[in-house]
């Protein structure tokens, strides 16, 4: 079966073929989608959890955030009928005989905690191997509710949600993409799925906005981590892995886990671009290469710049604050700055080629900064 081709992201709609042996993924229905370049804010790494479900009874909520790809095990049967990576529940039947279908608004629900609030560009709900069992068609609604609420507070009639996705056909074993226009701070999702079915996973690709009284009662924190709102704009090479993965919460643990650039050669070299959580005072910075033997960078630096007001860095000044210095392999590097260096963007240059796993800028807010998370907080209503 052949995608079905529209404006914007492309939308599948109806049954994949059944599974007829070899790669599962032979057949698999996927697309480019633009907001891929945002962050995964229902990342685990970022504190994200499925919280609850009104029902799991073939395959549990939780398989929705798994990082990995969804697998398939054909002979996999347990005791309640196939076992599916994914979220399944069970199908939904009229109330009675002479109608015994689930009525138009029948539906199976799921309530997911963000790792981080944001704002929402885009969602994929994927249906990987849910082929003839996905659901007719998905919605997702989003809220912004402060501190750690339980599911019964998010359920309540005073929570207020916000439509993010309407209500739209979906197709099986396919990576069901979705733009989400709504500019508005977002810390909950509940996934709706007509009437019933499984889906496998579930991405929210978005912007961090961060809660400036948080950061600035730490006073000294990462400026530029995603979970504080800094993100990458911009890198030279993705060819192995996201320049996203350097700015990750905790260490790499394996090699993928980081960044790393195709061998060069030529005589250029390599590097990444940041927006950091606001304006800033920079003090310390480490650059990790964990699990990065053969192939970590060489030598890197790193610059600071500050944008305008339209908040563009590609014509930036930069000030070098860190020259280029030799990197070892899987080691954590630490600088500690000789006088503290404010900007609103970063980049790091690696020479000639390979990679760092993690970059870690320490520092805290300017006035200017705090002032403007503030207004962009109340902008979002969140």
């Amino acid at each position: 079966m052949t995608a079905q081709q529209h404006t914007g992201p492309a939308r599948f709609t109806g049954d994949a073929n059944p599974y007829a042996g070899g790669d599962p993924y032979a057949d698999y229905r996927t697309a480019d989608f633009p907001f891929t370049r945002h962050a995964n804010l229902a990342d685990r790494r970022l504190g994200a959890a499925v919280l609850a479900a009104n029902d799991e009874f073939f395959a549990p909520r939780e398989n929705l955030l798994m990082p990995e790809r969804a697998e398939f095990d054909p002979e996999h049967f347990g005791h309640k009928g196939k076992v599916m990576d994914g979220w399944e529940t069970r199908r939904r039947r009229g109330a009675r005989a002479t109608h015994p279908w689930p009525t138009a608004d029948d539906h199976d629900w799921a309530l997911i905690r963000l790792g981080a609030p944001g704002v929402v560009h885009g969602i994929v709900v994927d249906t990987a191997h849910f082929r003839g069992n996905y659901p007719q068609a998905v919605s997702v609604e989003g809220t912004s509710v402060p501190g750690s609420p339980s599911p019964e507070d998010l359920l309540a009639d005073d929570v207020k949600w916000t439509t993010l996705v309407p209500r739209t056909p979906v197709g099986g074993h396919a990576a069901n993409g979705f733009v989400v226009a709504a500019e508005q701070r977002v810390t909950h999702l509940r996934v709706n799925q007509h009437p019933d079915g499984g889906i496998a996973r579930l991405r929210v690709y978005g912007d961090v906005v961060p809660d400036p009284e948080w950061l600035q009662a730490l006073g000294t924190f990462d400026v530029v981590a995603l979970e504080n709102g800094g993100r990458v704009e911009d890198a030279s090479d993705l060819f192995y892995s996201p320049a996203t993965h350097t700015i990750q919460p905790g260490r790499s643990r394996k090699m993928d886990d980081g960044w790393e650039t195709r061998r060069r050669r030529d005589r250029g070299h390599d590097w990444i671009r940041y927006r950091l959580a606001a304006e800033a005072r920079i003090r310390a910075i480490e650059i990790d290469t964990a699990y990065l033997k053969g192939n970590a960078a060489g030598w890197a630096s790193v610059s600071v710049g500050s944008a305008g007001d339209a908040g563009d860095a590609a014509d930036t000044e930069w000030r070098e604050i860190l020259p280029r210095t030799r990197l070892q392999p899987d080691t954590n590097h630490r600088f500690v700055l000789p006088a503290a260096a404010v900007g609103t963007h970063a980049r790091v240059d690696i020479y000639p080629d390979g990679g760092i796993s993690r970059l870690r800028l320490y520092g805290a807010l300017t006035e200017e900064g705090a002032a403007a998370l503030r207004a962009r907080r109340r902008e979002l209503g969140g």
